[in-house]
């Protein structure tokens, strides 16, 4: 008789026996070798098999990227590229990765875990990170004000670097020199961007740098205000090699959920989520390895074009780059109506390329780029892919006449409710959450704690091109710590669309039934919402407290309204402030209430 490999064998007998977990160890899967290849075919050996649970004893696994599967990959806010991938899940159902509280390591651009098409996933109890960092952290040990020039020291272990014609370069897996690009100063006391950081905006195109000692770098001609001593520059790569790998890729799929993971690092996202209905997250972790300050390279959690529900409870998010959640559609632009009710459109952002925007059966609306607001709403009948720029799409019906002028499309058939509770989010660059979607919006029970706005509602047709007026959000009970360190106007809540100097107001508000409610802000600068283009706006028994861990700043009004309709101002209380707490309104606001508050 004829033996099976071991592999195979194992398989077959755990399906006879009706068995649901798999022992990866029984694979050769073990730790303190690379298990790519491994972990690769074990994961395409159960693809049509259910119920299965990949089961990973406890231990340090290594992952790189000769032996890893590679296709070329579309990915939201990404840089679409060649992705080689850890996990590969494709097409899988009724499938768990069971990490036992293991590290999983990463080396190199690889994407931990891809998920593509698959049905009732989970992955569970697991740690991502990378060997080497996509970012580099540069201790300031000197600063002379009088030529706004600066030292950094290097750790070469931790941030291994060369200097090249006048420039700094620092050493990545396989990659000998990635330049300088963005940057920002972090501060050691608050384990958080610095106060009033754009300051210190490092310009590297004109940067002159030289050797300062052993570890030692001197940056010249590079910034108005030298960084204080004892902060740390954060570096992070220049645009097209900064977002080319991040922690979890989700598209096309449904009903998944995310418990007890944390992401230590990551080159972009620790989540990006595309087309996928029903996402939970319970517990799951985004924070800076241990003498690190910097965790991801751009946002914790983020979701283009879902439906169904967006549920985080129980999690916490810091020390990234950028957002903590971003919950949003996509406006396509029409290059042109061919006639026959169809059009030709093109994806409006370089980083949403490769987007699956319609099919067949999804509701969209048509609107004008000017006003930003819908005019017609109709059913896709046949939608065909030229390229990763552009589609052709055929709707039910279109308007008799339509508009001059610019026109975009959005799917209302995908957008999420999302459901916030319990959650952290602190010590970030950029907002804790920014959510646009026409689903129902609970974020109550939070912390927030962000560098801009705590809540941004926006939408724009002009710069990032998500989509996605609101129509019932509920933000209760929450607490905005010292959000808005940035020190320019930002707010816990700021409620308003992105418009251009060419767009205008239209007939009727952008934002609808936006209530903040019983939350508590502590601040330095007494700002608290601010909102242009809302319909049916609540701000009720809020308490603003001055907080001293940032200087006093007086930033004009606490609350903002421009072009507001049926607005409640009730039973809000602010003290301790030495400056006015005020509200202010524009002469095209209607019907706003403002009764019974304290200190405003």
């Amino acid at each position: 008789m004829k033996k099976l490999p071991l592999c195979l064998f194992s398989l077959c007998a755990l399906s006879s026996l009706g068995a649901r977990t798999i022992n990866v160890a029984d694979h050769g899967i073990v730790p303190g070798k690379d298990v790519t290849l491994q972990v690769n075919q074990l994961i395409n050996a159960v693809k049509d098999e259910p119920d299965v649970t990949l089961f990973f004893p406890q231990g340090t696994y290594d992952f790189h990227p000769e032996n890893a599967l590679e296709i070329y990959r579309a990915v939201a806010n990404h840089d679409n590229s060649l992705k080689r991938m850890g996990f590969p899940l494709y097409g899988h159902k009724d499938l768990t990765i069971d990490g036992d509280g293991s590290l999983f390591m990463f080396h190199g651009h690889m994407v931990p875990f891809t998920l593509e098409s698959v049905d009732t996933v989970t992955l569970k109890d697991f740690t991502i990170d990378w060997s080497r960092s996509f970012h580099d952290e540069l201790l300031v040990v000197e600063r002379d004000d009088t030529d706004q020039s600066f030292i950094v020291e290097i750790d070469p272990k931790q941030d291994p670097y060369t200097i090249k014609g006048g420039k700094l370069y620092f050493e990545r897996y396989k990659i000998a020199e990635d330049g300088i690009g963005s940057n920002m100063v972090w501060d050691p006391k608050t384990l958080s961007p610095i106060y009033d950081t754009r300051s210190y905006q490092m310009n590297a195109g004109k940067m002159k740098v030289s050797h300062a000692g052993k570890n030692r770098v001197k940056i010249e001609k590079a910034v108005k205000v030298a960084p204080p001593v004892g902060t740390t520059l954060i570096t992070y790569g220049t645009q097209t090699t900064n977002r080319l790998a991040p922690a979890m890729h989700v598209t096309n799929s449904k009903d998944i959920v995310i418990d007890g993971v944390t992401v230590l690092d990551g080159g972009g996202m620790g989540l990006i989520v595309e087309r996928t209905e029903n996402v939970t997250l319970e517990g799951m972790k985004v924070q800076a390895k241990e003498g690190y300050f910097v965790s991801t390279r751009a946002d914790a959690t983020h979701f283009i074009g879902c439906k169904g529900t967006i549920k985080l409870e129980n999690c916490e998010f810091k020390h990234m780059l950028d957002d903590g959640i971003n919950v949003h559609g996509a406006y396509v632009k029409v290059e042109e109506y061919l006639g026959e009710n169809q059009f030709l459109c093109e994806i409006s952002h370089f980083q949403q390329w490769g987007l699956t925007f319609a099919e067949p059966g999804d509701k969209v609306a048509i609107l004008s780029r000017e006003t930003i607001l819908p005019f017609h709403e109709t059913e896709v009948t046949e939608f065909e892919i030229i390229n990763e720029h552009r589609f052709l799409m055929t709707v039910a019906n279109v308007p008799a006449n339509l508009p001059k002028g610019p026109l975009s499309v959005e799917n209302l058939s995908w957008y999420p409710d999302l459901i916030m509770r319990n959650n952290r989010i602190l010590q970030n660059r950029a907002r804790s959450v920014l959510v646009t979607t026409k689903g129902k919006v609970v974020i109550e029970n939070n912390y927030f704690n962000s560098q801009m706005h705590g809540i941004l509602i926006e939408g724009d047709n002009n710069k990032w091109y998500e989509s996605g007026a609101v129509e019932d959000v509920v933000i209760r009970n929450n607490t905005f710590d010292n959000v808005g360190y940035a020190k320019t106007e930002r707010y816990p809540l700021l409620a308003s669309p992105l418009f251009r100097p060419e767009q205008r107001f239209g007939e009727g508000h952008y934002h609808r039934n936006v209530r903040f409610t019983g939350n508590t802000i502590k601040t330095f600068n007494g700002l608290s919402v601010k909102a242009l283009s809302v319909k049916g706006l609540d701000i009720t028994n809020n308490t603003l407290i001055f907080d001293n861990k940032y200087p006093e700043a007086d930033e004009g009004p606490s609350i903002v309204l421009e072009y507001c309709d049926d607005v409640l101002i009730k039973g809000n209380k602010a003290k301790g402030f030495s400056h006015d707490i005020g509200i202010s309104q524009t002469d095209d606001c209607t019907s706003i209430t403002a009764k019974n508050n304290k200190g405003l």
